[in-house]
């Protein structure tokens, strides 16, 4: 935290600073700022700079009844200066000692506004007469602090993460700053705290790990001197990444700076395994093992061993890391994670899949042609031959039924989603109300009691806190409250949306029937216009009743359906 103060001002994670000459208008921005972002996922202890609301009294002058009873304003602060703050009048010796003669008024006549209406001025007339005949005495608001940042005023609203990573919390409370604050020339808004950590960082990533990536690949190169080689080994990087970031996700944690350098980290060790591997077939192979196949299997079984023991000691060495709860444990536990499944990961691969690389490289024949296999095999036929049809027939059979539209809308409403973690959250709030602390053990020794053998006395202790019973039992109560109006939130929220979708489908349905009604007669026109056209041809009807029925066709093909 005294770190990011020293770097931006501020200790939170994000610091969202507004710039400005007017603190009332900087005020009012940051306000509605902090009740903007209060719902964004992920941002809590939202605390806005306070700036203003400092008590004051303030003295404004009538110039006019000052001049027209002769003074001057200068005068008037000094009465007002020596009268309650004090003014030196001179100096007292004692001995050697000195002191100087401070002149105020006494403390029962200093202590409220009235001391100061009622506060006697010299006129030039001779007479004495209360301050409030010149200036109207009244409290008032003031700054409370006003904070600078290269020579222009700020007010800072402060935000940590939890539970997100930082990126995509400041990407949300841009978007909605951007798209809901507008402000007056001369204002701006700046975003700093840990996210101007997170940006240079990221930029120094986008650098470090290429180059490590890199340097990884030409010590391979130059290690077995065989590109062959080092691209089989190379291959342990991508999967120890998915493991890495995989057991991020299981774990909860989001991507960040340290989880970043876990990958580094990761990269160098993954490999590592590999190259015991792949030096121990080499070495088969020079010792004249033909079969590539026994080669393979009789490396493989004798290399288990030093593998797993070489991924186990790192994973077991960063482990205490990995479940520390510490100081610094937010850095410690993303990076240990990130290295700690890389490394299940890429020790699958280097028993599975290396050995199986390895023989389709250095078996270039026998691949040469399986992919030409592949296509030829009576297999791949019957697969096309069963999927077609099931293609083309999903295609035909598309129409939604409603319960099918309603599972659909609950399964991607994201505010369903959102409520639905809140009903969680609520009900994992509810395990923590019988929640004690923790219990301290003691150990010491008693210095004045000494034991038979001359020992002092050795004294074992334990404490453990507890509330009082009923406290328990209301805070479960309260918990069980918000468990039940966030389930009935999310009935409410669901009932919305199936009333809105069931509203939808049958618009739907009823435009369908109106669509094939208008086709119908459509076709029934049509008909009876042909049918018109020849009776008039033989006088049985009049032009003018083909001619209505012409209109009313070419009418109808007219109407739209919303």
């Amino acid at each position: 935290m005294r770190f990011n103060e020293l770097i931006t001002g501020v200790r939170s994670d994000i610091a969202i600073k507004l710039f400005g000459e007017d603190l009332d208008y900087l005020n009012q921005n940051a306000l509605e700022i902090k009740n903007l972002i209060a719902d964004v996922p992920g941002a809590s202890d939202i605390i806005m700079e306070k700036t203003a609301g400092l008590p004051q009294i303030k003295v404004h002058y009538d110039r006019r009844k000052i001049a027209y009873y002769g003074l001057d304003i200068n005068t008037l602060n000094i009465y007002l200066s020596v009268a309650f703050g004090g003014k030196t009048a001179g100096v007292i010796f004692e001995g050697g000692k000195r002191f100087d003669m401070v002149m105020r008024f006494d403390k029962q006549n200093r202590t409220d506004i009235d001391d100061i209406r009622q506060m006697q001025v010299p006129v030039s007339t001779g007479q004495m007469i209360p301050l409030r005949e010149l200036a109207d005495i009244l409290y008032t608001q003031g700054p409370a602090k006003i904070s600078h940042d290269n020579t222009h005023r700020r007010v800072v609203v402060s935000v940590n993460v939890q539970g997100r990573d930082l990126q995509s919390v400041i990407v949300d409370i841009q978007h909605k700053i951007d798209k809901n604050i507008k402000l007056k020339a001369g204002n701006y808004i700046v975003y700093g705290g840990q996210f101007e950590n997170l940006k240079n960082a990221t930029n120094h990533l986008m650098i470090a790990v290429p180059v490590a990536l890199l340097l990884i690949f030409i010590f391979l190169h130059f290690a077995f001197k065989s590109f062959k080689d080092a691209v089989m080994i190379f291959t342990a990087i991508p999967l120890a990444t998915v493991g890495g970031v995989f057991l991020l996700w299981f774990r909860g944690m989001p991507f960040s700076v340290s989880a970043g350098i876990g990958l580094i980290a990761l990269f160098g060790i993954s490999v590592l395994n590999g190259i015991v591997l792949i030096e121990h077939l080499k070495e088969l192979q020079h010792q004249g093992m033909t079969s590539l196949r026994e080669l393979i299997l009789t490396g493989a079984k004798n290399r288990l061993r030093p593998v797993l023991l070489t991924a186990g000691a790192a994973a077991m060495g960063f482990l205490p890391m990995a479940i520390s709860t510490s100081a610094g444990a937010e850095v410690q536990r993303p990076l240990a994670t990130v290295v700690i499944g890389g490394l299940i990961t890429s020790t699958m691969l280097t028993m599975i899949a290396l050995p199986l690389l390895f023989e389709i490289f250095y078996n270039v024949k026998g691949i040469k042609f399986f992919p030409l296999r592949f296509i030829r095999s009576t297999n791949l036929i019957v697969i096309l031959l069963f999927y077609i049809p099931t293609i083309s027939g999903f295609s035909q059979n598309s129409e939604i039924k409603l319960n099918a539209a309603i599972d659909t809308a609950m399964h991607n409403n994201r505010q369903i989603a959102a409520y639905r973690y809140k009903v969680d959250q609520s009900k994992a709030l509810k395990k923590a109300a019988f929640a004690l602390d923790k219990t301290i053990f003691s150990y010491g020794t008693d210095q004045n009691n000494v034991a038979e053998k001359g020992y002092p006395l050795k004294v074992w202790g334990m404490e453990q806190s507890f509330s009082f019973p009923t406290l328990y039992s209301s805070e479960s109560k309260s918990r069980q409250i918000e468990v039940s109006i966030a389930e009935a939130k999310l009935r409410n929220i669901k009932n919305e949306l199936i009333k809105k979708v069931s509203y939808a489908y049958f618009n739907y349905q009823i435009l369908l029937n109106k669509k094939k009604l208008y086709q119908t007669l459509d076709s029934l026109y049509y008909v009876l216009l042909a049918n018109s056209e020849k009776r008039a041809e033989t006088g049985d009807v009049s032009r003018l009743e083909v001619l209505n029925i012409k209109a009313k066709k070419i009418r109808l093909n007219y109407i739209s359906i919303p």
